[in-house]
């Protein structure tokens, strides 16, 4: 009976903590980028470069708290004060907006920085709740028995929030905006700061209840090497490394998901925007867009947990890619600006082949999260899982968001505009077009190059 309420309270803190963790993520990824086109300034800089000293400081925040976690021995704290400290600096986020309005010229000149500034305070205080502690703790737990469970959490948990925060999200925002269901829709009478307290508030809340509810591993114990900052850099020494036997193959791996996730960096920053500037679509139809298509595609990852747990990660990873790049090729062709779809009416069957589309590539995204996040996580050794959540870190988020968004920027500052679209302070907006789809489709296929030589690591050790 007490094994039953154990696994009970585990899966219940595995999906209410990381649903809370990933919908903050999620708004971050998705609506930060619109709130800046729509209150700040339509210039892409902007986005790149929050998006770019985001990624910084989430890795320097993993790999200094993941350090900490492990010379502690302790998870649960890190968790629960992250989770308080971000929903309060989610709120401080959103608070930007005032600075343009202002008026105040030192502020307004200043509004961009600001934008950026407490982006990365969010993401600091973030990562120490999620990537440093959730994350670590969540790999505490898993085991051979519980892997392809665990790796299907992690690859729905985002999925499933984009789900409910872009079409959530979409709602929050629109309400009170007078332009929606007009022919003039303007984003910049959006309502975001009722998304930014809503989510904020959400997330300090799950953070109190952590405190109460959350318990750390019984076997983790507290690994100190050194001084703290000895412990830090040692996992960047050779000699350390070397003792993971699984060393090539955990690179190998981590080197799939940075290969697919920077083209994935460079479009999907971009896609509500693409949406609403290029397409026409309301920022609430963009939310139920995305989330349809993404909610069919998380779908297709309860099947493949078990695929997972038979030994054929390479295989699912293979697939993903190929799935993905159809996806991508499929919208850069088919989806080309507001004459290709049906603006006035979401769900008619004009629109179809752009739901097919985005869920094509919403599969192939969720797929590759799944087993490639769970292929890295069980090539940690016990006694270094903090500090290796860091070495993660670089490879899913800091080189993909690094790389990924700067070509990203690149791509839509030489890409002409058909019809210049302008903000309401007159300055023109850098909307991105659907060449950045085409170009993420043919750069997504170089996953296959790391993936064959980790799927020949990957079948040596486990004999399939």
């Amino acid at each position: 009976m007490k094994t039953k309420e154990h696994n009970r309270s585990f899966w219940a803190i595995v999906w209410g903590m990381g649903l809370a963790g990933q919908l903050c993520w999620n708004m971050e990824n998705q609506w930060f980028n619109t709130f800046v086109y729509a209150k700040i300034s339509g210039d892409v800089n902007i986005v790149t470069w929050m998006v770019i000293v985001s990624a910084l400081v989430t890795t320097v925040s993993t790999f200094v708290f993941g350090t900490w976690s492990d010379r502690l021995g302790k998870r649960r704290i890190f968790v629960s004060c992250g989770y308080i400290i971000w929903g309060f600096t989610t709120i401080l986020f959103g608070l930007t907006e005032y600075a343009r309005d202002s008026g105040i010229s030192a502020l307004v000149a200043l509004s961009g920085a600001l934008v950026v500034a407490t982006d990365a305070i969010m993401s600091f205080f973030g990562s120490m709740a999620y990537d440093s502690g959730y994350s670590v703790w969540l790999n505490d737990h898993t085991n051979e028995g519980n892997g392809g469970q665990v790796g299907a959490a992690l690859a729905v948990l985002p999925i499933l929030s984009t789900v409910i925060g872009t079409v959530v999200g979409g709602m929050l925002i629109n309400i009170g905006n007078p332009t929606v269901g007009t022919d003039h829709y303007d984003p910049s009478q959006d309502n975001y700061q009722l998304l930014f307290w809503t989510m904020g508030l959400f997330v300090i809340l799950v953070g109190i209840a952590s405190l109460f509810f959350m318990k750390d591993h019984p076997d983790v114990k507290p690994h100190k090497k050194g001084t703290f900052l000895q412990q830090l850099i040692s996992v960047f020494q050779l000699e350390t490394l070397n003792k993971n036997p699984h060393l090539k193959e955990m690179l190998l791996a981590c080197t799939v998901n940075c290969v697919f996730f920077i083209p994935f960096n460079f479009y999907f920053t971009h896609l509500g925007n693409w949406l609403i500037y290029d397409i026409g679509l309301t920022t609430g139809d963009m939310g139920l867009v995305e989330g349809i298509a993404l909610l069919l595609a998380a779908l297709v990852t309860i099947p493949f947990a078990k695929i997972i747990n038979s030994g054929k990660i390479p295989q699912v990873c293979f697939a993903s890619v190929l799935i993905n790049a159809v996806g991508l090729f499929g919208i850069s062709k088919f989806v080309t600006g507001p004459d290709s779809i049906n603006t006035a009416n979401l769900f008619s069957l004009d629109n179809l082949h752009l739901f097919c589309f985005v869920f094509l590539v919403g599969v192939g995204y969720v797929l590759i999260s799944q087993a490639a996040t769970i292929w890295v996580k069980m090539l940690f050794p016990e006694e270094s899982r903090g500090a290796l959540e860091g070495v993660k870190v670089i490879f899913f988020t800091l080189i993909p968001m690094f790389v990924g968004t700067l070509i990203g920027n690149f791509i839509i500052k030489l890409t002409p505009q058909p019809v210049p679209v302008y903000d309401v302070y007159g300055h023109l907006i850098d909307v991105p077009q659907e060449n950045l789809f085409g170009i993420a489709g043919v750069m997504v296929l170089l996953t296959l190059v790391p993936l064959y030589f980790g799927g020949k690591e990957y079948r040596k050790r486990v004999g399939k």
